[in-house]
């Protein structure tokens, strides 16, 4: 956002050792790369889309559990009075830098970024516009990130700095104003225990469909900036001809606006009036510039307007493309602009967790007739709050078709194809249909649901004979590296794997019964759903089966699927199966026998389930 001056320093202080503590208490592997994996940048997450492990900016916000155990930064937040978008804990490495850049994408037009840092030291500079400035330890700040800006931590020390967006009221902005004339009296704002915080989180950032008011706004402020670097009478040309482009662009918008609204049966037209307005400004060439920043028009209007003037989903991910352009993220290029595909027959591997699904999806995933997410996608379904266990309607991972409709349908579509990658782990590349293949356990409880997403979807039904496999889960749950829900309500302790139907009847009972309840609920939920659809959209793998002859199990699974054995499956399946990436302990036949005992108990439980498996075509 665009302020008076490069950097406005708040009449606000915070308590830096309550900070330090909150913040180096969480673990290392609470820290993820900077999206752009820019070298010595890492971030922890406190405020996301659906409150998960993402960087998106569109999309319903929510807090993390990282920021509910953290009750001074609740306490920081909630003291300015403002709802609050995407915010991170921002870490930079001793000698490491943010290179210069400049934030032009829609989510910067109306949100400023507010900076309290926690560790730093006198020798972290950071640079806006010609300005430079130290912001000391607990001290409040915004600035004007359209002009162009780094920071460089000169020191040997990991700066951190408490990093939260906002659109602000009205009166944090008198409040901005009034520090941008002239220095203010800061404030110390101490921790308070006990006391509850209120905070508020962005539920609407983006348009299925710019309403003709939006798409006005931002482009007289995009002609109002413009430059051209020839100058004289050839440059006030080019500027002009900028300006008509625009205007037309605003008055065919408006049209179009009266006759569809934000109805889907508008989108093509949306879309097509797009791409000739690209290719408008395309034409006008490279010497207009935007004047405060020095960023290519043609930049600016893609990443502002053409990129979130019609959204797809909840990551504001428009199908208009920019050929050759990458909108500008929170620091630095971002992701290319994608197409949503069409979704041709997807594949979806449907199993119990611990039975194995990993390593069938990733044999599968090498060809590169295939495209995936890259992994597990928990966030495809738990991104949206109203589909999270404990939202009205939804206590388990359990997910029918009574929970659809066509906007999440949509926004799904959208989040897959922004992951897309294929088979080498290269980012899609744009093209009218793809394959898609998904295998998440949580996902075998929700099938009547992706039904309605993917309607012609296919399932790949894996399942793996009790003893082995709750053998498996009972390992996992002590491992705890497999937690999936670190506070469940209702529940003591940490949660892990795939949350099944009943499981609030399984309070206090021993681990073997949670594991064989998430073994047998999910293969008999599988096969009830999968009997609810025609016979020709399944196919059953056991998982003894895959690991004895990989290659003849595959081949079955292609001539299911309609894709082809090429050299890449081939490979794959030439010899021994690889280790997958979850695997605990190195697979052997007897592995489960050391739970003997714990098995023993509820075997006799699960023979039901067991002999309806072997049945199951």
């Amino acid at each position: 956002m665009k302020l008076k001056a490069p950097f406005i320093k708040l009449p606000f202080t915070f308590d830096v050792e309550r900070l330090r503590a909150e913040v180096l208490a969480f673990p290392a592997e609470a820290w993820a790369p900077h999206p752009n994996n820019i070298p010595g940048n890492s971030a922890l997450r406190l405020i996301t889309v659906g409150g998960t492990e993402n960087d998106d900016v569109a999309g319903a916000m929510a807090p993390t559990p990282h920021l509910l155990a953290a009750p001074y930064l609740q306490q920081v937040l909630s003291h300015f009075g403002v709802v609050w978008s995407r915010s991170r804990l921002m870490k930079l490495g001793p000698g490491s830098e943010v290179p210069t850049h400049t934030d032009v994408n829609y989510h910067w037009f109306h949100r400023v970024r507010m900076h309290i840092p926690i560790v730093t030291t006198p020798d972290v500079k950071f640079h806006c516009d010609d300005q430079v400035v130290n912001m000391a330890a607990g001290e409040s700040w915004i600035f004007d990130n359209w002009r162009t800006h780094r920071v460089v931590n000169g020191s040997d020390v990991e700066r951190i700095h408490l990093v939260a967006d906002t659109t602000g009221n009205a009166r944090f902005w008198d409040m901005a104003d009034a520090a941008a004339d002239g220095p203010l009296g800061a404030r110390l704002v101490p921790y308070r225990p006990g006391e509850k915080a209120p905070l508020a989180f962005e539920r609407f950032n983006v348009h299925r469909v710019m309403p003709p008011s939006e798409i006005d706004q931002l482009l007289s402020d995009l002609v109002s900036e413009t430059v051209s670097v020839k100058g004289g009478a050839a440059g006030e040309a080019e500027v002009r001809a900028l300006e008509r482009a625009c205007w037309g662009f605003r008055q065919d918008w408006r049209q179009l606006w009266s006759l569809f609204a934000d109805e889907d049966r508008g989108v093509p037209h949306y879309r097509k009036r797009i791409d000739a307005f690209l290719q408008q400004v395309r034409g006008l060439g490279e010497d207009l510039r935007v004047g405060p920043n020095d960023m290519p028009v043609l930049r600016v209007a893609g990443a502002r307007v053409a990129a979130y003037a019609v959204n797809d989903g909840a990551r504001g991910q428009a199908a208009a493309a920019v050929p050759g352009q990458t909108p500008a993220g929170a620091a630095g290029p971002g992701p290319s602009v994608r197409t949503v595909p069409t979704y041709d027959r997807p594949i979806i591997i449907v199993a119990a967790p611990r039975s194995g699904s990993t390593a069938l999806f990733e044999t599968l995933a090498v060809t590169p007739q295939l495209h995936t997410v890259g992994g597990e996608a928990h966030w495809l379904a738990e991104g949206f709050p109203r589909l999270r266990p404990g939202a009205p309607g939804v206590d388990s991972n359990r997910l029918t078709a009574a929970q659809f409709d066509p906007q999440i349908g949509l926004a799904m579509h959208a989040r897959v194809a922004e992951k897309l990658v294929d088979g080498a782990g290269a980012p899609f590349a744009n093209r009218p249909s793809v394959r898609f293949l998904e295998k998440t356990p949580k996902n075998a409880l929700r099938i009547p649901f992706f039904d309605k997403v993917f309607p012609d979807a296919l399932y790949v039904f894996l399942w793996r004979e009790p003893e082995e496999n709750v053998s498996s889960i009972i390992d996992a749950w002590r491992s705890g590296g497999w937690v999936t829900y670190p506070q469940l309500q209702g529940w003591d302790g940490p949660w892990s794997l795939l949350l099944p139907q009943g499981w609030q009847g399984l309070k206090g009972k021993p681990v073997e019964e949670i594991a064989a309840h998430q073994w047998a609920v999910t293969n008999t939920t599988i096969m009830d759903d999968l009997e609810a659809l025609p016979a020709g959209r399944r196919h059953v793998v056991r998982y003894a089966d895959f690991v004895a002859a990989p290659g003849k199990v595959i081949a079955g699974i292609a001539a299911f699927a309609g894709i082809e054995i090429d050299a890449a499956l081939t490979e794959r399946t030439g010899g021994p199966l690889p280790d997958s990436r979850h695997t605990l302990e190195p697979p052997r036949p007897d592995k489960w026998k050391k739970n003997a005992d714990e098995i023993g108990r509820v075997l006799p439980g699960l023979e039901a389930v067991r002999e309806r498996l072997r049945a199951f075509r």
